[in-house]
C-alpha cells in the first residue's frame, strides 16, 4: 500500500467516525425505542458534582450509545458479524437451540441492589405475617428462561447464579409464603414455556403457576377444558430480538377465554379510564404485542367482579403477572393490581384503606433483582 492509499483510508476512517458522531449529536434525541420497548438515555445535565464524581461521563456514554445515528441498523450488523464468527452470544444474549434468544442476566443477582431487595421483600412479608396466615400470602418470583431452559444453552454456559438467588429469597421469607415455580416449570420444560424472542413467560406457564397457586391458597383451580384457547397473533418479535437486532421465527401469543366468564370492571389509575376486559386487542397492531395483556404497564388497576367469592386480592407485580391475571380475576370479588415502578402513593396507606383477604407478590427473577422501586414496600 502506497502513501496516498494509506492517507485515503485514514481520511475515510476519520470522516466516518466524526461524521457519525456529528450526525448523532445533531439529530433530535429519541425518547423511546419502540423496537426495544424502553426509554432511551437523554442528554445528561452537566454540574460540578456529576463531573467530579464521574457520573456525567458514565451518563454521557450511555446517552451516546442510545442516541447513535442508525443505532438499530448497527446493532443488527454487529450481531450478524458475530454469528458469522460462530459466536454463541452477543449483547448478553445466548443464541440457544431451537431458535431461542435467551438473556444471560450477567451480574443481575450479585449486586447490592439484588441483596437489598431480598431484605425489603422479607420485611414486607414479616409484617404481613402478623395479620394473615400463610395460605393467604404468596411470594412468587419466577425463574427466567436462562434457568429453566438451560438444556438449550450453548456449551459452557453457567446460569446457576439465578438458582442460588431464588433460594436466598425463599430462605428469607416467613414459613409457607414462598411458592416454588422452579420445580413446576422444570417438569414442563419440553413445552413452550417462554417466548423465543422475548423475556416473558408464555400464557401456558402462567396457567400452570396459577393452578399451583390455587392449591396453596385454598382456591378451586380451573382446568384447561374450562377455557377456549385462542392464538391472537403469530407475528410477535419481542424485546430480545430487538436487543440483538436479529429476527428468529416469530412467536405466537395465546389468551385463555373462560367458557363461563365472571364479569368485571377495571379502573385504571383511579381515573375515568374504566374497561371491561384485561385484554387490549389494539396492541396487536403495534410492535409491543405483549401489551395485549392489560394494555401495558400501569401503576394501579382496581377491579370489581361478580365472582361472589368472599375474597379480595392485592397483587404486587411486574409484567410477568400480566398473562397470569386473567386467570386470577375469576376467583375474587376484588383484585387490585399495583406496579411499584409506576405507583406513586404510600403502599401502606393504600393497603390500610382496603380490606384484603389475600396478597400476592409476582415478579420474574431478574426483574426483581434489578427493580429500584421495591423500597416502596416499606412506605
Amino acid at each position: 500500500m502506497n502513501k496516498k492509499q494509506s492517507w485515503n483510508i485514514n481520511t475515510l476512517f476519520l470522516v466516518m467516525i466524526f461524521g457519525f458522531t456529528a450526525a448523532s449529536l445533531l439529530k433530535p434525541d429519541t425518547e423511546f425505542s419502540d423496537n426495544e420497548n424502553r426509554a432511551l438515555a437523554q442528554r445528561p445535565k452537566l454540574s460540578a458534582e456529576t463531573l467530579l464524581g464521574g457520573q456525567f461521563s458514565t451518563d454521557y456514554e450511555n446517552y451516546l450509545t442510545d442516541q447513535f445515528v442508525l443505532r438499530d441498523h448497527w446493532i443488527g450488523l454487529k450481531t450478524e458479524a458475530e454469528r458469522a464468527m460462530l459466536k454463541q452470544e452477543t449483547n448478553d444474549v445466548y443464541f440457544a437451540d431451537d431458535d431461542y434468544l435467551i438473556e444471560k442476566h450477567t451480574g443481575s443477582f450479585d449486586t447490592d441492589l439484588a441483596g437489598s431487595n431480598i431484605g425489603l421483600l422479607s420485611s414486607f412479608f414479616e409484617k404481613l405475617a402478623g395479620q394473615y396466615d400463610s395460605q393467604h400470602l404468596t411470594a412468587m418470583v419466577v425463574p427466567n428462561a436462562v434457568d429453566i431452559l438451560r438444556d438449550k444453552l450453548p456449551a459452557f454456559a453457567a446460569p446457576y447464579d439465578e438458582e442460588v438467588y431464588l433460594d436466598q429469597i425463599r430462605s428469607s421469607l416467613p414459613e409457607g409464603v414462598w411458592l416454588d415455580t422452579s420445580v413446576l416449570l422444570q417438569g414442563h420444560k419440553e413445552e413452550e414455556l417462554y417466548y423465543r424472542t422475548d423475556h416473558h413467560w408464555k400464557t401456558l406457564s402462567a396457567f400452570y403457576a396459577y393452578q399451583q397457586w390455587c392449591t396453596k391458597a385454598g382456591l378451586k383451580a380451573a382446568v384447561p377444558e374450562d377455557y377456549t384457547i385462542q392464538t391472537v397473533t403469530e407475528e410477535f418479535q419481542g424485546t430480545i430480538s430487538s436487543k440483538v437486532g436479529m429476527k428468529v421465527p416469530s412467536d405466537s401469543i395465546q389468551i385463555y377465554e373462560p367458557k363461563e366468564p365472571v364479569s368485571y370492571t377495571l379502573t385504571y389509575n383511579q381515573s375515568e379510564d374504566v374497561r371491561s376486559s384485561l385484554y387490549d386487542m389494539t396492541q396487536l397492531n403495534g410492535k409491543d404485542k405483549y401489551a395485549v395483556f392489560l394494555g401495558g404497564n400501569y401503576g394501579l388497576i382496581e377491579s370489581k367482579t361478580d365472582a361472589s367469592a368472599g375474597r379480595r386480592l392485592l397483587v404486587l407485580k411486574d409484567s410477568y403477572a400480566h398473562c397470569f391475571l386473567p386467570f386470577v380475576i375469576q376467583n375474587f370479588d376484588q383484585v387490585d393490581i399495583v406496579d411499584l415502578r409506576y405507583f406513586n402513593q404510600s403502599l401502606s396507606e393504600y393497603m390500610a384503606s382496603k380490606d384484603y383477604t389475600d396478597v400476592l407478590f409476582l415478579y420474574n427473577a431478574s426483574g426483581f433483582a434489578e427493580d429500584t422501586s421495591l423500597a416502596k414496600l416499606g412506605v
